[in-house]
Formats: structure tokens, sequence, C-alpha cells
């Protein structure tokens, strides 16, 4: 019997990949986002179930539960629903950008974990083990400035995903942590700035080989499909060129003399 998964903001950058893998590894996936056109194109390329959600939304939520229960349950969910928006100083930031992120970024994962939790226990129950994957960030692990309210969202996030694995010991469900480095996708730089490319494509500017979706959706099936008793409590990801969150290579990658 094939095994389900959610996978929240899977619209675009790693949650379209994210989809795109567990349904090549045979698995059903139930994809939610807030646009409806992308998630159509993902379910006509992939065959994917979705669902029109806005993690932010109380009542959005609740139809995805009320959904997933009369659809035949859930064995795993990817809390990949989330973003950076601005990129001033702690001074200078738009409150409400904060606020945003906040609600995205920690309030939406919240809100999903804990609408489908009752679902993911009897998943559990019917195939001996559930997940529960986190796509968070190592911005929240080591602040930068003028990132101050995304610094704040993703560990803010990391602390959440920590008090849910010691919240569920005991039970049969991996609580997973992954947290990407530099990741090149198609929007993520791109709303941050406020639409703006030529700031968006800076960002990656001379940087040889930066993660791409699919790298990232790779160690998300990854962690789910190790066996059962095996848990990856965080996964850091980043490219090569980026040792540490501060100290990113811009041109190519060459060994030593």
């Amino acid at each position: 019997m094939a095994r389900r998964v959610v996978v929240t903001g899977a619209s675009s950058g790693i949650g379209a990949a994210t989809v795109r893998s567990f349904r090549a590894r045979g698995w059903d996936v139930l994809a939610v986002a807030r646009r409806a056109d992308r998630l159509a194109a993902l379910a006509e390329e992939t065959g994917a179930e979705t669902l029109v959600v806005d993690v932010t939304s109380a009542d959005d939520v609740a139809a995805l539960a009320a959904h997933v229960a009369a659809t035949g349950g859930v064995h795993a969910l990817v809390n990949n629903a989330g973003g950076a928006l601005g990129s001033a100083t702690v001074e200078e930031s738009d409150v409400e950008d904060w606020r945003t992120m906040f609600e995205v970024n920690v309030i939406g994962t919240k809100r999903v974990i804990a609408a489908l939790l009752p679902h993911l226990r009897n998943g559990a129950v019917a195939s001996g083990s559930a997940d529960i994957v986190t796509v968070t960030s190592t911005a929240g692990f080591v602040s930068y400035e003028n990132g101050g309210g995304y610094n704040a969202a993703k560990a803010a996030e990391h602390a959440l995903v920590g008090a849910l694995r010691l919240e569920l010991a005991g039970e049969p469900i991996r609580v997973v942590e992954i947290a990407p480095g530099l990741v090149k996708t198609d929007e993520f730089a791109l709303v941050r700035f406020g639409g703006d490319a030529a700031k968006a494509a800076a960002v990656y500017d001379g940087v040889e080989d930066p993660l791409s979706a699919e790298d990232v959706a790779e160690a998300i099936v990854h962690s789910v499909e190790l066996p059962p008793h095996v848990n990856l409590d965080l996964v850091t990801i980043r490219p090569v060129a980026q040792a540490a969150q501060h100290k990113l290579t811009r041109g190519p990658l060459t060994p030593k003399a």
C-alpha cells in the first residue's frame, strides 16, 4: 500500500521539488499551497493530489485536516511553507514583514502540525511509524546583518521542532529538521527583495553550484525513507562553496597546488 505525505508550500522551489521526488518514489502526495494555478500545473505534471491552503489561515488548515481524514489519512508531513521578506536592519525593517514571517514560518508550522498530528498517529498505527519533517534554515543558527526578522523566525521554528521531538518521545513518530544554507530557487530571493531581480541574482553571483531545490528535496525524502528506527534529528545542508553562514566563496573552487 502506498504511503501518503502532505507537503506544504508545494507550489514552487523546494516544495515542488519535494512533491516530484516523493511521486517518483511511488508515494501518494497531497501538495498544498496558496496558488491554485501552480498547484494545477504540478498535479498535471506529477499526478499529485492538491489542495489550496494558506497555512496562516486557521480555517484553511482545519479544512486540510478534514480533507486528510476523509481521503485516506497521512503517514508523513513536510512543513516547507515559509520564506523571507526584506533586507533592512532591525531598526529600519518593517514590523509587518516580521509579523508575516512569524505567521508563515512559525505559527503556520505549529498550526499544521497540531491539525495533522492525530492523523499522523493513526498513520503510525496502520504502518508502524510516521514522520514530521520541517524545513528550517541555517539562518536560524547564525544571525547576519539585515536579516534579523528571518533569523528570528527560523530560530523560533528550530526551537519549535526541538520541543516537538521531546513531546513525542515514546511514540513511533520521527521529528526531522532539514536546515539548508544557500539554495538557488526560482522565487526565494526574488520575493525577499520585493521582486528586484538584480538584487536576487546578486545573492548567487559567482557562487559555484549553490544548492538546488532538488538537492534539498533529496535530503527530505531520504530522511523519511530510512529504516523507521533511524531519526535524522537535524540535517544541515550547504553547498561546498559555503563553508559557514558567514563564509561564502565566490569564484571557482580549485585545489591548492
